[in-house]
This record gives C-alpha cells, structure tokens and sequence, in this order.
C-alpha cells in the first residue's frame, strides 16, 4: 500500500502543512526573486528546517520541500551546473526528512509518523508571471512532460514519500503528470488551483482532470490548493463523484496574487478553520491543510478540529 494509504488506515484524515514561502517571510527571508522559496535552498537552508519543524510541532502529517520552484532551467539561470541543482534537489529533500525523524523520535501515543513530499511546480512557476494561475501558456503536453522530467528523475530517486504536483492549473500539464507518475511509478497526487467552484484555471472542469488521474494507478490522491476557501465544499464534492482516491485540500487565504508586484492584494476571505476543517473532511476530504498566507497555528486549529 502506499504511504498515504497507510497513514489514512491508522486515521480518519490527514493534515497538511501550510505555507512555506508564507512562514519563510516571517522568518525573515526575502523572497522577491524569480525562484521564490528555492532562493532559500540558496542563501538559507537552516530557514528550510525551522519551518518544517514548525508544521510538524502544529501537527501536520506530511511537509513538503523547496523544490516548488526548484527547476532546471530556473538554476541554470543562477549560474548552477546540472550536478550542482541535482544536489540542491536532493538536499532539498534531506533537509525536511532528517527535520521528520527528528521529530517522529519524539512522537509518542497514537501520532503517525508524519510524510515527506516532493514538491513539484508547475510550469507557470518557473514562468514567475503568474500563470500558474490562469494556466494559459500555449504549451503542450508533450513539452511540459520534457520540463518535468529532470526534476522528476532526480526527486523520485530521493527518500520521499510521495511526488506532489501542486497548483496545477491546465488540463495539459495533468497529462504530463500522469504520465512522468506512470513512467517513475512513484505514488503522485496532483492537486489543482480553480478560478471557482467548478473549474480549474484553465477552465477545464475540474471533474475532467480528476477523472484522468483516477485513470492512472500511481496517481493515490487529488486535490485543490492555492483556491480561494470559498470554493472548497462545492470543489470536494465534484472531486468526491468522480473518483473514490483520497482528496486533500489545502487553499490559500483568498487573496490574489498580483505577478507584476510579486504580493498578495484584495481582502482574505473570512475563514473559521474550526469549521471549514469540519466542514471539508464531512463533504469527503481525507486530508486538509493550507497554502499561501496559511500560517503553522492555523493548521493546529485544523488538526484540534478534525482529530
């Protein structure tokens, strides 16, 4: 069985972790960059490990690493060489696996030992325009299978537990996905930012993409992320009559992201996380957590609502 399935036998939901890049600023790091989190792989990979020690003390089950951002290309531009951005790569995931056994040798009671996921970016990340969030590059699928497929190698060699594909906002790059996840045959899930309550960025529906992955058997969860919360309940239920695979859900705060200024504008939309968490996990959610401008006490409340 895999790692996600497991966790889910021994309890009813798993808990997410929130923002890095959110928890890194409080940390001081300065992230007006092209490589946003990946800078601190950078200048301060001792930020990386405090923030992963703060989402495991919160209580999240599974952290994910810095390579979000992390791409080849995105590396070279820093001047690395390819042996240089594989070890980046690799340390990147060192570095939250060690912060995990550290802590799952404290744990005691019923507390599972907590999961380590390989963040993958999608396209528009590397793009840093902000099209991760309309999901309109004029790509095709075939050419963001080839973008993927470095990275993909050297983090599906790590000690992961699972490859996360986050953000994913086009029904082309769904197809690359699941294709590196059928190649590698590493435990994948791929979660989605949506526009609304129906559909991905592109404006694909977001029961079509759910359906291609629940056709690819090391695909083992869906999810949304980076979605405004307002949109969750109605989002889980269209995922939930598609495919019977766990779904996590882990939105942002309901701010957007203005690419040009590189900030969070608008208002937060108000959110309980008492009750959406309650609310989520009773529409079919297995695990629940939180993006951008999601905060380590925010998914405290999360895991004191739903365990």
């Amino acid at each position: 069985m895999n790692p996600i399935g497991r966790l889910l036998e021994e309890q009813r939901v798993m808990i997410l972790d929130g923002g890095l890049a959110t928890e890194l600023e409080t940390l001081g790091c300065d992230l007006d960059d092209p490589l946003w989190s990946a800078r601190v792989l950078l200048e301060a990979p001792d930020r990386l490990r405090e923030v992963a020690r703060r989402y495991l003390e919160a209580g999240a089950d599974c952290v994910a690493t810095a390579t979000y951002q992390a791409s080849f290309p995105g590396l070279r531009a820093r001047g690395l060489s390819d042996a240089e951005i594989e070890s980046l790569m690799e340390d990147a995931v060192r570095i939250v696996a060690e912060e995990r056994d550290r802590f799952a040798s404290t744990v005691t009671g019923t507390r599972q030992r907590p999961l380590v996921a390989a963040s993958i970016g999608p396209y528009g990340a590397w793009l840093a325009d902000g099209s991760e969030y309309r999901g309109d590059y004029g790509v095709e699928t075939a050419d963001l299978y080839d973008f993927h497929a470095p990275r993909w190698a050297v983090l599906a060699e790590t000690p992961a537990d699972v490859m996360a594909c986050e953000t994913t906002p086009c029904l082309e790059e769904t197809l690359a996905y699941c294709r590196l996840a059928a190649v590698s045959g590493r435990p994948t899930w791929v979660s989605f930012q949506c526009r609304d309550g129906r559909t991905i960025a592109d404006g694909t529906p977001l029961a079509d993409v759910v359906a291609i992955c629940a056709d690819e058997p090391n695909v083992v969860a869906v999810g949304i992320n980076c979605t405004d919360p307002r949109f969750v309940t109605n989002l889980i239920g269209i995922a939930r009559e598609t495919t019977d695979l766990p779904i996590f859900v882990y939105p942002n705060s309901g701010e957007e992201w203005d690419a040009a200024t590189k900030t969070w504008t608008g208002t937060p939309t108000p959110t309980d996380w008492t009750a959406r968490a309650r609310e989520w996990a009773d529409a079919g959610a297995s695990g629940v957590g939180g993006c951008c401008r999601v905060t380590p006490s925010d998914i405290a409340t999360i895991r004191g609502a739903l365990l």
